[in-house]
């Protein structure tokens, strides 16, 4: 089992973590925007999970039927199985956020807290620890530790007034890349073609073209091989396009095969895809699902802000 060394990182991981607290709890630029009832409700909820360019988005939307719409999608972006009639992330998402709220009352709603928002991102820890009798005069309460093994993360909140109100103090592991991998969509499912959830594929546009093009790096996939020897990729490619305005102008779905030969493959570093997409005057807001099709499964998605 693998061990989780804290490194004594407490104002650098703090701070940056409380920043994305703040973002998290809806700063930005941008005004808060006047909403309906549904709208507001599903704002505070998803507010917890949202990418920056999507709460961008949502709040450039101009009324209620543009945002049911938003709604809509958002939460089928993120459903692992859309054969099945339920949407699993959603039920798993709301189950935490209940518990959050009913679990870690310290003055306020337990998804404003920072065991709050960790659960909600990541669910019960694998491990936990809590020591009363500590060495460290400072802490009047408990120390707490949280350990993720699946994300290699590990978590320490401390209740230094003893009065029951736990912060954190340190993280090991790259707390930040697990909660940008739930924000679009979780781990569910096995992985297949994907070797890991978190593929870093890159998007160019191209405007000259009108095209966009889409590089996977070969070391993050799993090729299949033909009866002739070949490596392919089979795959579906899902593009929501926002423009500056947070307008919706289309969602694409195309589906390639990426074949090459062994001699190929073994120079192979990266596996180009070209689109033929607009976005009017070269800026917006693309989203990209790209999945396995057939025995091959596994889902990735990536935002890009094109500027």
């Amino acid at each position: 089992m693998r061990k989780i060394k804290f490194k004594k990182t407490f104002w650098f991981w703090t701070g940056v973590f409380l920043l994305g607290c703040l973002w998290l709890a809806g700063c930005s630029s941008l005004p808060r925007p006047q909403l309906d009832p549904e709208s507001r409700e599903f704002y505070e909820l998803a507010r917890l999970i949202m990418s920056r360019e999507e709460d961008k988005i949502f709040r450039l939307l101009p009324d209620a039927e543009s945002r049911k719409e938003f709604i809509q999608e958002f939460w089928e972006k993120r459903d692992p199985f859309p054969e099945t009639p339920e949407n699993e992330f959603k039920q798993e998402f709301l189950s935490r956020v209940i518990y959050a709220d009913q679990r870690f009352k310290e003055g306020g709603k337990g998804r404003d807290t920072d065991r709050g928002r960790i659960y909600i991102y990541l669910g019960p820890p694998d491990k936990f620890d809590e020591v009363f009798t500590h060495y460290d005069s400072s802490v009047r309460g408990s120390i707490i530790t949280w350990i993720y093994y699946n994300y290699g993360v590990g978590i320490e909140f401390v209740d230094e007034r003893g009065t029951g109100q736990y912060k954190i103090r340190d993280i090991s592991g790259n707390l930040f890349e697990a909660m940008d991998l739930i924000k679009l969509g979780g781990r569910f499912g096995p992985d297949n073609v994907f070797k890991d959830r978190t593929v870093r594929f890159e998007l160019e546009y191209l405007e000259n073209e009108k095209q966009i093009k889409i590089i996977l790096p070969v070391k993050s996939l799993n090729f299949s091989e033909d009866e002739e020897g070949n490596y392919f990729l089979d795959l579906q490619f899902v593009f929501y396009v926002y423009g500056r305005d947070g307008k919706k102008l289309g969602k694409y779905v195309e589906d390639r095969v990426f074949k090459v030969s062994l001699r190929e493959f073994t120079e192979l570093k990266e596996a180009p895809f070209y689109f033929d997409l607009e976005l009017p005057g070269g800026q917006g807001i693309v989203d990209v699902t790209i999945s396995g099709r057939g025995e091959k499964g596994g889902r990735i998605r990536r935002l890009f802000e094109i500027k």
